[in-house]
């Protein structure tokens, strides 16, 4: 970890519609502590947030709404066209994500939750979040039921879908560097099920990650 004082940490990322919200809510039902990138990125580009600034200063007042937020549409029609101005917007927000999610990382742990699930969405694409985890966990189902799930929950068209599927890593990309796998494809009990067990397995690492800390220390 290069996160001093952070504790066990699993990230939990996967593909948009695979489900990571409602893993991450199990886990948060079971004990652990919950840390959202997400969550983290909606604050920081609400009125008034640290992003909101720097943003306007870049891109100017067209990306925000009249009450002074982000304009995630506009924005989206942006980065998508002009890869470029991905890159400008991610030099904005990601430096903000991480120092913000180190700190609920380390509140959390002072709070003596017994281990952190980071949720990253872009976990394997962002530099540097996969060197603060101790465990990658990848949240998977088939490609045809993400954009399905995405497509049902929001306003955006199947071509919407797939244009932010392929700004993100390849379902075997993610699979190929995962720790453990949740299938997220048949049911909220299997789902449910599935967490429970990597829960107590965690808190297993957990204790041994702590006991190894404590005789490093020590010595």
């Amino acid at each position: 970890m290069s996160v001093p004082g952070a504790g066990f940490v699993v990230g939990l990322t996967g593909g948009i519609g695979s489900g990571k919200s409602e893993v991450a809510q199990c886990f948060a039902a079971l004990g652990a502590a919950v840390v959202d990138t997400d969550i983290i990125a909606h604050a920081l580009t609400a009125p008034g947030g640290a992003a909101i600034e720097p943003i306007r200063a870049a891109f100017g007042a067209t990306v925000l709404t009249p009450d002074g937020a982000l304009d995630r549409a506009a924005m989206r029609q942006r980065v998508f066209a002009d890869p470029q101005e991905r890159v400008r917007l991610e030099s904005i927000l990601h430096p903000l994500i991480r120092a913000a999610s180190e700190r609920e990382i380390r509140h959390a742990t002072s709070a003596d939750f017994p281990y952190v699930v980071l949720v990253v969405p872009l976990l394997l694409e962002a530099g540097g979040y996969r060197e603060r985890v101790n465990r990658v966990l990848i949240v998977d189902c088939p490609e045809e039921t993400q954009i399905a799930r995405t497509m049902a929950r929001s306003a955006l068209s199947r071509s919407d879908v797939e244009a932010i599927m392929a700004a993100q890593a390849k379902r075997q990309e993610r699979l190929g560097v995962a720790d453990d796998v949740i299938s997220n494809d048949a049911g909220l009990d299997q789902l449910h099920a599935q967490t429970a067990l990597l829960h107590d397995r965690y808190l297993q690492l957990a204790r041994h990650e702590a006991m190894s800390e404590k005789y490093r220390l020590a010595r």
